[in-house]
């Protein structure tokens, strides 16, 4: 039970953060959006891979 939660945890914060790579990406800041991708494909691949 635990690990489900923590993988919906990931999965919620990955969605979460790629928001924010749409936000940096309207204000202009690439580099933001490219650090916020990163760590969105990372915490959605642990999340589904923690399933």
């Amino acid at each position: 039970m635990t690990g489900n939660a923590i993988a919906v945890v990931l999965v919620f914060l990955g969605l979460f953060l790629a928001g924010g790579v749409f936000s940096l990406i309207k204000q202009g800041l690439r580099i933001g959006a490219v650090v916020c991708a990163v760590g969105a494909v990372m915490a959605i691949t642990a999340g589904v891979l923690w399933w």
